[in-house]
């Protein structure tokens, strides 16, 4: 018989149909001769009943089934006793009494405790990525891919409506490596070249911006071969977009209106206005570009009050060009010794040499080991400019300004932790812009882009950047970040081929190297080019951020590991010798 109902669908109004389920069993009951099968598929779960009283024969062949054995199984919708609902379950006040029953298929015992909840998942992750066929049958792993599934129709659905097009760009590209290493696929027809997956369709959409198509879309395949972590792949979906004839502005109303029509909307809660927080301002207040703004705990500079004090510490880092950094951790009064040391140790893994604390007690009394070195004036000034009350700890760090940016941000986030400030039913928005252009990267002693090259410099940024003063040069870019994630980043991108050109030279690149690498690129612009910006989204990077999750595998179907491979497939893979002769490859591999 055919399948009449899903397993999350029957409810009382259902009672006395005749229906036919199918699905995997989840879980088998025999209580006292009756055997309570909970039958599960992607929909939920529904009790089905076998009574040797109604059907022996297939009270028999029920006896037989086991978890995860596939069956279909036709009966009659009946209302559970009172006190026997299962209010858990949707389809908790009905079950269905069975007289048929079809084994589909039989299974082996699962490696895998599949009907666990997400909590009591005790498995290694080699060993659900082994078995992924399986670890995808958990439904709050189905939940994950059906969130998705359904956040990329509501995507679709609000680019149309707001006159996009969606359009593909190619897999198959030129390697132009600037930033994370591109993935290279040889070239059989075309000996000794190859192609690279790409990294990000940047430049086709800009190039689709000079064809006139004025407003793009694609849910796009990138490739980065880079180190992995939690929010990480070797592959992963952009929700990417570009426009034609914009400003900075209109680019990120243009999300908010996502924010509030998809996001919102699809995971069910208010958006209120979305901040803009100028790069400076973010690194000052919350040490980061990418601040958590979930709880209210700001940084503030306290150099002047530090530079006037007898503290040597303080001083010389201030005269030295250096920054102190403070902040007040609301109601961190009675934090032990061991948790200062802790949290000491914490801020030296960012660079910071120490960690200075004080307490605000009854009265507003400032207590410190450092006492000596600040006079009643001082202390009370200290806690004044951060805005410390009684039952607050002080905290104050002192060095460059990156490093007590850097430092002071982890720790404001660890505080966070400490006190449980971090909700993840709370979602807070905002837009970082006003980046630096350019940041001095050590390893390579030269300017490099902060975003890529083709970034826009602020209008009022232009005859600086023209003139060579890098380090104060701001960009058009922009970074939507939520709860302390970047989910996302664009700019308005550089639309006159010579201060394209510049920019290209400005980090160092020779006009054989900008042919090589960017030629096609760079003659486009030289045939009117729009002023155009955009932006992209890391789809699971958003998902996974709004569920709470820290790891963006569990909303990928078929993830890698963090040795970028697949335990089920064992992919990457050797291949045979004729396949690498016909892409001219010879492989050199140390053993």
């Amino acid at each position: 018989m055919k399948r009449t109902h899903n397993c999350g669908e029957l409810r009382k109004s259902d009672v006395g149909k005749k229906v036919t389920l199918c699905g995997w069993v989840d879980r088998r009951r025999d209580l006292g001769g009756v055997i309570f099968v909970d039958l599960r598929d992607k929909y939920g779960k529904t009790q089905v009943v076998f009574d040797p009283a109604r059907n022996a024969e297939v009270h028999k062949i029920a006896d037989t089934i086991r978890n995860e054995f596939v069956i279909q199984a036709t009966g009659e919708v009946q209302i559970r006793p009172e006190g026997m609902e299962n209010e858990k379950l949707s389809t908790g006040a009905i079950d269905v009494k069975i007289d048929e029953l079809v084994i589909l298929n039989k299974s082996e015992t699962p490696p895998l405790a599949i009907n666990d909840p997400k909590e009591e998942c005790k498995e290694n992750d080699d060993l659900r990525l082994r078995y992924r066929y399986l670890d995808l049958r958990r439904p709050w792993i189905q939940k994950n891919l059906m969130l998705k599934s359904r956040l990329l129709g509501e995507t679709h659905a609000f680019f149309r409506r707001n006159g996009f097009e969606e359009i593909e760009t190619p897999v198959l590209c030129k390697s132009t490596p600037e930033g994370a290493r591109d993935y290279l696929v040889p070239s059989r027809v075309n000996p000794g070249k190859v192609y690279a997956l790409p990294q990000s369709p940047q430049q086709y959409k800009q190039l689709l911006m000079i064809a006139g198509m004025d407003r793009y879309y694609q849910i796009a395949k990138c490739f980065r071969d880079e180190d992995l972590r939690a929010d990480r792949q070797p592959e992963f979906t952009q929700i990417d977009l570009e426009m034609s004839f914009v400003k900075q502005e209109d680019v990120m109303e243009l999300l908010d209106g996502f924010v509030k029509e998809v996001l919102a909307r699809v995971w069910e809660f208010e958006v209120p206005e979305i901040p803009r927080i100028k790069y400076t301002d973010a690194m000052l207040r919350y040490g980061s570009d990418k601040p958590d703004l979930r709880f209210d705990l700001p940084i503030f500079d306290v150099s002047e009050i530090a530079a006037s004090s007898d503290f040597g510490v303080f001083k010389n880092v201030v005269a030295n060009s250096g920054v102190v950094r403070g902040l007040a951790a609301k109601g961190c009064v009675d934090f032990s010794r061991k948790q200062i040391d802790d949290l000491t140790e914490f801020v030296g893994r960012y660079g910071s040499k120490g960690l200075v604390w004080m307490r605000v007690k009854d009265g507003d009394e400032v207590e410190t080991q450092v006492a000596k070195f600040f006079t009643k004036e001082q202390l009370n000034s200290f806690r004044d400019a951060i805005g410390g009350k009684a039952g607050d700890m002080l905290f104050f760090i002192a060095g460059s300004e990156k490093t007590a940016a850097t430092a002071m941000g982890q720790l404001r986030l660890e505080i966070a932790r400490i006190k449980g400030l971090m909700d993840s039913n709370v979602r807070k928005f905002a837009w970082i812009t006003e980046f630096p252009m350019f940041e001095y990267s050590e390893s390579e002693k030269r300017y490099m882009s902060m975003h890529h090259p083709f970034t826009s410099p602020l209008p009022e940024h232009l005859d600086m950047m023209l003139g060579g003063n890098l380090k104060d040069c701001k960009a058009q870019a922009y970074d939507l970040v939520l709860n302390g994630v970047e989910i996302g980043g664009g700019s308005v991108r550089i639309h006159n081929p010579e201060v394209q050109e510049k920019v290209f030279r400005l980090l160092g690149l020779t006009e054989a190297q900008v042919k090589e690498k960017f030629g096609f690129f760079v003659d486009a612009f030289k045939f009117g080019a729009p002023p155009h910006g955009g932006l992209a989204l890391g789809l699971d990077r958003v998902v996974a951020t709004l569920e709470g999750q820290d790891s963006i595998r569990d909303f990928i179907a078929f993830p890698k590991n963090t040795s970028a491979s697949s335990p089920m497939d064992q992919c990457p893979s050797e291949v045979e010798p004729v396949q690498l002769l016909e892409t001219h490859i010879s492989l050199n591999v140390a053993r």
